[in-house]
């Protein structure tokens, strides 16, 4: 072989063992990483989006007070955007897909349906923008860190609640909320699979989606009182379908007779509670959900560990301790700090 030959083959090789290299690299990547090493803010200052399922309700506005509390302590930018509700996911697509685009540092959400969302969420990681789900479970692995209620132990403690109110012997109809929604999913699965594990003598006669909406919740409350008017208890596991049976059941003159356990908290529920038109509200923390939501963002883009899953808790409240300190916060959140300048 002679010299120019010599160096030519020479040079081959080494281009060839070069993307040999960079493909088993690739390859050897774990298909569950939401970024690249962490990069350094932009323009000096770090942007988190927080995108709720929705943007009415008190717990999604307890969610914002949380996240900017955490930003205001961390000292980064939280870019506050959802849906007005609950039931918007192409809004909620776009949102996100909008936020990807401006490249920010990161991303907190509560996916408003576990599949609808998994294509965002897998484009940011691509893009090397850590997100964060909060609330709401996603069919995608992602992601940084799941920040949440354990749901279905939300609705083992209504079900032990309930049955507990109704002496472990009776009838219950559930006011579902969207078949979509991981976290409610998670509630009535918890409900149910407990009341037949431990209270045979309860039985479920009843149970319809209300869709996140409080007037289809009352609808599908008013059907299901009618098809059973001898019912014994009433299950709502969100803030809808609670206040949608709620409304039902006053409409009957039926609130307060029939054993009501709900989940979430507003100021009408809270009400109630005290009122004796609910017994029991099993609540979550949804400040929390939007500080450690935020916390997880910023610890990964230092360069820290991350918990894959962070357990927000589980509260059950009633007539008797909803004063208690740690209760009444919960049922009425300090939101002061949105509105500071």
């Amino acid at each position: 072989m002679n010299q120019k030959r010599h160096h030519t083959f020479t040079a081959c090789c080494i281009t060839a063992l070069t993307a040999l290299s960079i493909l088993i690299g690739g390859c050897g990547q774990s298909g569950n990483e939401t970024a690249s090493t962490p990069q350094p803010p932009e323009n000096g200052k770090r942007v988190i989006a927080v995108v709720p399922k929705g943007t009415a309700h008190v717990f999604w506005q307890s969610v914002h007070a949380g996240a900017k509390t955490a930003g205001k302590e961390l000292g980064v930018e939280i870019d506050w955007n959802g849906p007005q509700t609950e039931t918007m996911k192409e809004m909620q697509i776009s949102i996100v897909e909008d936020f990807i685009v401006r490249k920010v540092s990161g991303i907190v959400l509560a996916p408003q349906d576990n599949n609808a969302m998994v294509g965002v969420v897998e484009k940011a990681a691509r893009g090397g923008i850590p997100t964060a789900i909060f609330d709401s479970g996603i069919n995608t692995e992602q992601y940084l860190s799941f920040v949440a209620t354990d749901n279905y132990k939300g609705g083992v403690a209504a079900a032990h609640e309930l049955a507990k109110r109704l002496n472990n012997k009776g009838t219950v109809i559930i006011i579902k909320v969207d078949p979509g929604s991981a976290s409610t999913n998670d509630r009535e699965k918890g409900f149910e699979d407990t009341l037949k594990e431990s209270y045979p003598d309860i039985q479920v006669v009843g149970a319809q989606y209300g869709y996140s909406d409080r007037e289809k919740s009352r609808a599908v409350t008013e059907d299901l009182l009618s098809a059973n008017p001898d019912v014994d208890a009433i299950f709502g596991p969100n803030e809808s379908s609670t206040f949608g049976a709620l409304l039902a059941l006053q409409a009957r003159g039926l609130a307060g007779k029939k054993t009501f356990v709900g989940f979430d908290s507003s100021d009408e529920l809270t009400k109630a509670l005290e009122d004796g038109e609910i017994h029991a509200l099993v609540l979550q923390d949804p400040f929390k959900m939007g500080y450690e939501g935020v916390k997880a963002i910023v610890q990964h883009l230092d360069g820290n560990p991350v918990e894959r899953r962070i357990d927000t808790g589980v509260y059950v409240v009633t007539k008797e301790n909803m004063n208690e300190p740690a209760n009444k916060l919960l049922l009425s959140p300090d939101l002061s700090i949105l509105t500071e300048g």
